[in-house]
């Protein structure tokens, strides 16, 4: 994702506007290659604010950067059946695909292997106790790494050191817990299970290897559960759809959950997007009639995880506003433990898969994030202010408050009719709100932002399959989302030039053959070139039109509906419903799965975006039966590939004591757990 150790600065290169661009950008354009400048220019400013930060605290000695390496820049990928002897790059190796399997086990490329990082119960805290399953209490797993690790950031700290921030998105009582476990006392650990985790995490002995630092020598080392106290920011703060009897103010909110991916932003912090939030609130009684479309809209039912047992904020009939104070973009700083995490009201209130950011041109920042639901829509915010690039203290509290004030704008795409078969268009971005100004008839900025599925429903976007995470690739400058699937087009969404298939080829078991299904089942690769293709799209983030194509139609290579930018099919990995992706140093996108639908185990995938080999999909590794593939990250050195491995031996029949998986093989139950591949 972007790369998150240490995010560009003004990398844009050229996109295209038409088939034709690539090749006339490779020809007439500024070269495709990575621009170091940026990094290097991050590095040297956080290495001074850090270095400033460590004098005003105390800390001993000045922290250095230095040590994740600058960008490679070189072009991507190797010629189409070459295999030479593999490089550590992992950006230009060559390595011969991993084969579909239902192994339960991660299985790298060969010449390439992993180490676990971190697991589900694990210490972060100083004061974290031995993680014991049997004796498990709230007060241990509240200071302990929590379940599910879905996003991965990184912050580097100096040329050994770094700060792992991840998200803890649900949780899976019934792999989790014993049998006989008192209910109430599951509910509290699994509160205590959710939100997020910073973690020191130091080099290994192996190059590219990292391993979890000993928590009691790291300041920075925190969990924040379902209980924390969060800062409200942005124009909504305050307002009467988020006050409670709690909170009459509207401004602090305990807890953060449901958190799935995220982003890495240039001057520090990470991003988490609380997603399906509304699975976690019940109704002793009839719900609020005043809320009823608001509610309808976001799939609120008054059926949740009985957490109203431990908390009566959960209790829609008592804390009808409760609901709304979720669904956030929220912002961490790693590097100062004792800053509460903000959740921003300026970027809307949706099912948000994650956020990532880029610096416009004119310097202001661009966040992009997408509703992860069948028949939601894309979202794009414009800072109003601009980035400061000064090492100073000031400046990057200044930075911390960009995402407070500008504008909110929705997708729309237009298709060009698929002449030439290829599935492309154009498309603009509509307003919604600024922080002074409405765009939306009959709604509020705060009702904008609280309720901003209504709202975009007003303004006529286009609703696409399951948007997920979306991203600025920061070598070619061009946009990209994971679309993920939707059982229900052609059904209850009709089809259009975005979201073209009714039906799409899938099998339940590897060996069985194809069969065909209803809806798009495998998901697509949606590609943007903002500004409609001006000076090759360099620059143009703010534009409020663009251009964009179909890159991956995914699935099996051997079905009809599949397409892989123009790759020959007969030399890709199969791959379906794309979930997360990242970037490397050299622009190729790395694409995470999740819920495969060809029968294999989920894994994580390796598409150059440009040049000859531009949609050759090729399997890095799988990751274990059960288990969903997250927050991939490639380091900016290229010398390590970060991965979450999620609910590993989730399955309909497994149970704790008969568990479809026991994966990471410590233990007779499952622990997701993060982990990092890097070559032998």
């Amino acid at each position: 994702m972007s790369p998150k150790l240490l995010p560009l600065i003004n990398t844009r290169h050229g996109s295209r506007s038409a088939k034709t661009c690539e090749y006339r950008c490779a020809n007439q354009c500024d070269a495709p290659t990575p621009n170091t400048s940026g990094n290097e220019e991050f590095q040297t400013l956080a290495q001074r604010a850090i270095a400033r930060r460590a004098m005003l605290t105390g800390s001993a000695g000045a922290m250095v950067l230095a040590g994740f390496g600058a960008q490679a820049a070189a072009a991507a990928g190797t010629a189409h059946g070459h295999h030479p002897r593999p490089e550590r790059n992992v950006g230009r190796a060559s390595f011969t695909s991993v084969a579909p399997n239902r192994k339960d086990d991660v299985v790298n490329a060969e010449g390439f292997t992993h180490d676990v990082i971190i697991r589900w119960g694990d210490p972060v805290t100083k004061r974290a106790p031995r993680f014991d399953v049997h004796h498990q209490t709230p007060e241990a797993q509240a200071q302990q790494f929590g379940y599910n690790n879905d996003y991965v950031g990184i912050i580097p700290l100096d040329g050994r050191r770094a700060l792992l921030s991840v998200n803890h998105e649900y949780t899976d009582p019934e792999l989790m817990f014993p049998t006989g476990t008192d209910e109430l006392l599951k509910k509290k650990i699994e509160m205590a299970a959710h939100g997020l985790a910073v973690v020191a995490i130091e080099k290994g002995r192996a190059k590219g290897s990292w391993k979890a630092s000993d928590p009691r020598r790291s300041r920075y080392n925190r969990r924040i559960t379902a209980s924390t106290p969060l800062r409200v920011d942005g124009p909504a703060a305050g307002h009467e759809l988020l006050r409670t009897k709690a909170d009459p103010k509207g401004t602090t909110i305990l807890g953060t959950f449901a958190n799935c991916s995220g982003g890495t932003t240039p001057w520090g912090t990470t991003l988490h997007g609380e997603e399906n939030f509304h699975g976690y609130f019940d109704a002793s009684g009839a719900l609020d009639p005043k809320q009823a479309d608001a509610y309808k809209r976001y799939g609120i039912t008054g059926q949740g995880k009985g957490w109203k047992d431990v908390d009566e904020r959960f209790d829609l009939t008592k804390t009808p506003n409760e609901a709304n104070r979720f669904g956030w973009i929220v912002e961490l700083d790693p590097l100062d433990p004792s800053a509460p995490p903000v959740k921003h009201t300026m970027l809307g209130r949706v099912k948000h898969e994650g956020c990532n950011v880029t610096i416009a041109r004119d310097g202001r920042v661009v966040a992009y994030t997408g509703d992860d639901e069948k028949g939601e829509y894309i979202y794009k915010f414009v800072s109003r202010d601009r980035y400061q690039r000064s090492a100073s203290p000031a400046a990057r509290r200044h930075n911390k408050t960009l995402l407070s004030a500008g504008t909110l704008y929705v997708a729309k795409f237009t298709g060009d009719g698929d002449a030439d078969g290829v599935h492309d268009g154009t498309g603009t971005w509509i307003p919604l709100t600024s922080e002074k100004k409405s765009h939306v008839p009959g709604m509020s900025v705060a009702e904008v932002l609280v309720h901003t599925r209504l709202a975009a429903d007003k303004v006529g976007p286009t609703r696409m399959d399951r948007p997920e995470d979306i991203e600025p690739n920061p070598v070619n400058g061009k946009i990209y989302c994971a679309l993920t699937n939707n059982s229900d087009r052609g059904k209850k969404f009709t089809t259009d030039e975005a979201n073209p298939l009714a039906s799409s080829m899938t099998r339940k078991k590897l060996g069985e053959p194809l069969t065909a299904t209803s809806g798009n089942r495998n998901g697509y690769i949606l590609e943007v070139t903002e500004g409609r293709g001006r000076s090759c799209g360099k620059g143009y983030e703010t534009s409020t039109d663009f251009t964009w194509d179909l890159m991956l139609i995914c699935g099996d290579p051997a079905a009809q509906e599949t397409y892989f930018a123009g790759f020959p099919k007969e030399h890709v990995s199969p791959i379906s419903c794309p979930d997360n992706v990242a970037f490397d140093a050299v622009g190729n996108l790395w694409i995470s799965t999740d819920g495969n639908q060809l029968g294999s185990n989920d894994g994580l995938f390796r598409v150059p975006t440009n040049g000859p080999e531009r949609g050759r999909v090729q399997q890095f590794l799988t990751v274990p039966f059960g288990a969903e593939t997250c927050g991939p990250l490639v380091s900016p050195d290229q010398l390590s590939v970060f991965t979450a491995v999620q609910h590993p031996g989730e399955t309909d029949d497994a149970t704790f004591e008969k568990p479809t998986s026991t994966w990471p093989h410590t233990d007779a139950f499952p622990r997701p757990s993060v982990i990092v591949s890097y070559a032998k």
